[in-house]
C-alpha cells in the first residue's frame, strides 16, 4: 500500500539504488506533521552523527539515514515500536519524511538487525555524551540505577529488587548518568547483580575520566568532577577512595542518622531552583566517618524532619550542595517520563550472550540455604513467642487447666527442638556452600545475559529525542506564564498537530503550515517559535530544501513571502 515510486523501488530490487530517494510532495492535513518542527532540534542534538560510526547498509530501498530519521519521528509521535507502525497511515507518515511510504514492521526489524550487527552503539553513545557534556560545560553527574524487568524464558538473569513493584524479579540492571536537569548522557549495564558502588568504581568513573574529562585538576581542592547519587552507594570509605585516587567529589544522603541538631543551628538560605527563589533552613558541620573527613549539610523541614547530606566537595556553598542534591529527583522524573511516553522498558532483542566463565557471582545455592535459614529462624521466633504466651496463661489460669496447658507447651517445645536442629543443619550446610563462585561452576543453571545492542541503539535515539523535545518545549514556552506545568503537554500536542506541506523549488523551501491550536495563547507561542526556527535556516536531511514554518493564524505583512 502507498508504494507509488515504482521506478526507485525497481532500481532498489536490482541493486542499482545508492540511497533512499527523498522527494517531498505538496500535501494537505498530514497527521502528526508538527514533528517537522523538531527537525532543527534533532540535528543540533546530534542525530546525524551516527554517520561517524555506522557503515551504509548493503542494499534495499531504505538506507540507514531514512531508518534513523524514521525512528526519531516514530518516538516523538509516540509510535513506540515497529509493531505500532501498523496502526498509522504509512503513506501520510512517509510524506513527512519525503518518502512514498514508511517500511512495514517486518522490514524495519530487518533493517535494525543489519544496523545493530555493526556493534557501534557504545562508540556512538560515548561520542554524543562527550559532545553534550562539553557543550554544557557540566561537572556534575547524576547516577542512578534502573531495572528493566524480564518476563521471558530464554535468558537466565539474576533477580533484582524492583522498588516500584516491591518485588525481586529477574531483569537487566541499567545505571544511567544524567545532568542536573535530567538530560541523559549514557548508561552502562551490569552483567548479573552488580551494585551501584561497584559500577561507579569499575565502569562509570573510568569512562567519565577517560572519555569525557581529560583535563587535569586545577588545584588540590577543586574536583575534576562531582557525582551525585542516592544511599545505595553509601560508604564513607568509598567516598575517600574516590577523592584520593581520582579527585572525584561526591554528594549523597547520609544513612542511619540518629542524632538531631539544635533548631538554633539552622538558618534561612535562599536557593534558586529553575529561576524561582526558595527558602531553606540549612545548617552545616564537619564530621568524620570511617576515618574520612566530610561536610554534612542538613535541611530542616516544616515538620521538623532533618534531611542529612554528605559531600567531599569543599568549594560549594551550603545552598549549592542542597540544590544539587535535591535536583536528583529530575532523574527519577526522567525515568518515569521515558517509561510512559517512550516505552523505555520494552525488550528490543531476545537473543542471549554468554557471560565470561571467570566472572564471579553470588552462589544461588548459598542464597537458597540462607533463605531457608532465615525462614527457620522466623519459625523459631514465633514458637518462642507462642510458648511465652502459654506460660503466662498457665500462671493466671485455674489449677484444673494446668494439664491441658502443659500439653500445649510440650507440643511447642518439641517443635522448637526440631526447628533448632534444622537451624544447626542449615548453618553447617551454609558453611560448606561457597558464597561466591565462577559462572562456569554454576552448571546447567548458569547465568547468561540478553544481547542489548539493539536496545542500546534505540535508546540512543530516544535520548536524542528526549533532549530535542526538552529544548523544543523550553523554547516554545519561553515567556509563557504556565511554562513549568504546561510546556510538556503543549509540546506533545503540537507534535500531533496536522500540517500542510508545500514545496517551493524556486526558493528551495519546504513550507510547513501548522493548523490552529486550541487557544489563542498557544497560537501566540507557536508563532514566536516559528519566527525563531525560520532564522535557523535548517535544511531537511538529504535535501537542499530549507524548512520554513508558519501557522494558519499568522498574519503576514504586505509583500512578505511564504
Amino acid at each position: 500500500m502507498a508504494a507509488s515510486w515504482i521506478d526507485e523501488r525497481s532500481a532498489a530490487a536490482r541493486g542499482e539504488l545508492s540511497t533512499t530517494p527523498v522527494h517531498f510532495q505538496n500535501s494537505e492535513s498530514l497527521a502528526c506533521g508538527g514533528v517537522l518542527l523538531l527537525v532543527p532540534f534533532l540535528l543540533e542534538t546530534g542525530l546525524l552523527s551516527f554517520k561517524n560510526h555506522y557503515q551504509e547498509l548493503d542494499s534495499g530501498y531504505y538506507y540507514i539515514d531514512a531508518i534513523v530519521l524514521l525512528l526519531a519521528f516514530m518516538y516523538l509521535c509516540r509510535v513506540k515500536n515497529p509493531e505500532q507502525l501498523k496502526t498509522i497511515n504509512p503513506g501520510d507518515f512517509g510524506k513527512l519524511l519525503g518518502l512514498d511510504r514508511v517500511p512495514e514492521a517486518k522490514c524495519l526489524r530487518k533493517k535494525l538487525k543489519q544496523i545493530c550487527q555493526q556493534h557501534k552503539s557504545t562508540q556512538w553513545n560515548m561520542e554524543l555524551a562527550k559532545e553534550w557534556s562539553w557543550a554544557e560545560e557540566n561537572e556534575f553527574y547524576y547516577i542512578d540505577g534502573h531495572i528493566q524487568v524480564y518476563h521471558g524464558y530464554k535468558a537466565n538473569l539474576g533477580k533484582k529488587h524492583v522498588s516500584r513493584q516491591k518485588l525481586c524479579l529477574p531483569g537487566v540492571q541499567e545505571f544511567w548518568i544524567n545532568n542536573a536537569q535530567g538530560m541523559p548522557y549514557f548508561y552502562v549495564c551490569g552483567q548479573v547483580n552488580e551494585k551501584l558502588q561497584q559500577m561507579i568504581e569499575e565502569k562509570i568513573v573510568p569512562q567519565l575520566l577517560g572519555q569525557m574529562h581529560t583535563n587535569k585538576p586545577v588545584d588540590s581542592e577543586t574536583p575534576v568532577l562531582t557525582i551525585v547519587f542516592d544511599r545505595e552507594a553509601y560508604s564513607p570509605a568509598f567516598f575517600g577512595q574516590l577523592w584520593e585516587n581520582h579527585q572525584v567529589a561526591v554528594i549523597t544522603y547520609r544513612k542511619n542518622v540518629k542524632d538531631q541538631w539544635q533548631v538554633d543551628d539552622f538558618s534561612k538560605t535562599i536557593v534558586e531552583i529553575e529561576g524561582v527563589e526558595t527558602d531553606m533552613s540549612l545548617a552545616e558541620k564537619s564530621v568524620e566517618l570511617d576515618g574520612v573527613r566530610l561536610r554534612e549539610i542538613r535541611r530542616l523541614t516544616k515538620s521538623g524532619h532533618q534531611t542529612s547530606i554528605l559531600t567531599t566537595h569543599v568549594k560549594l556553598s551550603i545552598g549549592q550542595v542542597a540544590l544539587y542534591m535535591f535536583s536528583r529527583w529530575s532523574q527519577e522524573n526522567f525515568f518515569r517520563y521515558m517509561r510512559q511516553d517512550y516505552d523505555f522498558d520494552k525488550i528490543a532483542q531476545y537473543t542471549t550472550d554468554q557471560i565470561d566463565n571467570e566472572f564471579v557471582v553470588v552462589n544461588p545455592a548459598h542464597n537458597k540455604v540462607d533463605y531457608q535459614l532465615k525462614k527457620t529462624r522466623e519459625k523459631i521466633a514465633r514458637r518462642k513467642a507462642k510458648l511465652y504466651v502459654l506460660i503466662e496463661e498457665n500462671v493466671n489460669s485455674d489449677l484444673d487447666q494446668t494439664p491441658k496447658e502443659l500439653r500445649k507447651q510440650q507440643k511447642i517445645k518439641e517443635e522448637l527442638v526440631s526447628l533448632e536442629q534444622q537451624e544447626v543443619q542449615l548453618i553447617n550446610q551454609r558453611k560448606e556452600t561457597p558464597h561466591r563462585i565462577k559462572v562456569e561452576d554454576m552448571g546447567e543453571n548458569r547465568y547468561n545475559q540478553l544481547n542489548l545492542e539493539s536496545k542500546l541503539f534505540r535508546n540512543i535515539i530516544k535520548m536524542i529525542c528526549y533532549r530535542a523535545e526538552t529544548s523544543f518545549a523550553t523554547l516554545l514556552s519561553s515567556g509563557y506564564k504556565k511554562a513549568t506545568t504546561e510546556k510538556r503537554a503543549l509540546a506533545k500536542n503540537l507534535i500531533k498537530t496536522p500540517v500542510d506541506i508545500e514545496v517551493d523549488p524556486i526558493n528551495k523551501r519546504l513550507n510547513v503550515t501548522l493548523y490552529s491550536q486550541t487557544t489563542p495563547r498557544y497560537n501566540n507561542a507557536v508563532d514566536k517559535l516559528c519566527d525563531v526556527l525560520n532564522k535557523s535556516s535548517t535544511n531537511f536531511p538529504g535535501t537542499d530544501l530549507c524548512l520554513y514554518y508558519k501557522t494558519t493564524t499568522k498574519q503576514f505583512t504586505k509583500g512578505q513571502e511564504f
